[in-house]
């Protein structure tokens, strides 16, 4: 007896350790695999910055260096002045911060109205909104762009403002993040006479606060990269976005362009967006995570 007790604890051990020795092993394959995805996404921003140090000539080189020979730090000087990218940041901030509020507005009363009050028709209108979600918004671009020249808005602010206000996913992401507010504090407000829209300031929206955070980020986010609808509407030299101003900006009249000075400014205009992303991605993160899927 007492031999099968020790063969049975000794098959016991070995059976733990070889559990430990394969857990051990798939942990440490995840964490591989996830150091070379790592590097394989990184790789680009590498890319870019190594070629905008470079010169010209060291980067028509056939046989490409990982790093520059000799470091110009004034490809970044050069990209600022030739492509004039401070009007461009001054023409995207502005486009990307009007319109971000405006949203912000329409989204908060058009999710506040869909969550908590109460009307006919609330959730056919609101499901003919989710169903436009399945319509590309590239179908919309040419009914668009004949309302606008209509309107006479070409070549404005305004073209690159009005025609994006309305988000049907913020407004999803949101309804359903008021509904996890409980109904019983807006019937309670409503009985000591509190008004819709001091319940929906004084209550709602500061418990959606990382919601409202991810919405901001995310549509000053679609704002700055927006790239096809610019182009279209609004490319003169007033109203160029940075998107659109880094085209053709490195292009002499031979049609030579100087890829490491374009290289420095895109370098230049990513960094706001990389830095929006690793200072606040646990707000859109947590955002997105309390949305829910209530209602």
């Amino acid at each position: 007896m007492d031999g099968i007790k020790v063969m049975r604890e000794r098959d016991i051990g070995s059976a733990r350790s070889h559990q430990r020795i394969v857990g051990i092993a798939a942990q440490a394959f995840c964490y591989l695999f996830l150091i070379f995805m790592a590097l394989v996404v990184l790789f680009p921003f590498y890319w870019m910055i190594n070629s905008s140090l470079k010169s010209l000539a060291e980067y028509k080189q056939s046989v490409p260096t990982f790093w520059p020979n000799k470091v110009l730090w004034s490809n970044y000087a050069e990209a600022f002045s030739s492509a004039s990218l401070g009007r461009l940041f001054l023409n995207t901030a502005y486009v990307g911060i009007v319109s971000t509020l405006l949203s912000l507005v329409i989204t908060i009363l058009s999710a506040f109205a869909f969550a908590r009050l109460e009307f006919r028709g609330k959730d056919l209108l609101f499901s003919a909104l989710l169903a436009t979600m399945m319509i590309p918004g590239e179908l919309f671009t040419i009914t668009n762009y004949s309302t606008v020249t209509m309107l006479g808005w070409r070549n404005t602010y305004t073209v690159l403002i009005v025609p994006f206000l309305v988000s049907v996913f913020y407004i999803y992401l949101l309804r359903q993040n008021f509904l996890q507010i409980p109904n019983e504090l807006y019937l309670a407000a409503k009985v000591d006479g509190t008004s819709d829209f001091k319940y929906l300031c004084k209550v709602m929206i500061p418990l959606s606060l990382p919601t409202l955070i991810s919405i901001t980020i995310l549509k000053m986010m679609g704002a700055w990269n927006s790239y096809i609808w610019p182009r279209l509407v609004a490319n003169d030299e007033a109203h160029r976005l940075i998107t659109n101003g880094l085209r053709n900006a490195f292009t002499d009249t031979t049609g030579d362009v100087n890829y490491p000075v374009q290289m420095a400014a895109v370098a230049l205009v990513s960094a706001p967006l990389f830095l929006v992303f690793v200072f606040l991605r646990k707000y859109i993160m947590k955002g997105v995570s309390r949305s829910g899927i209530k209602g």
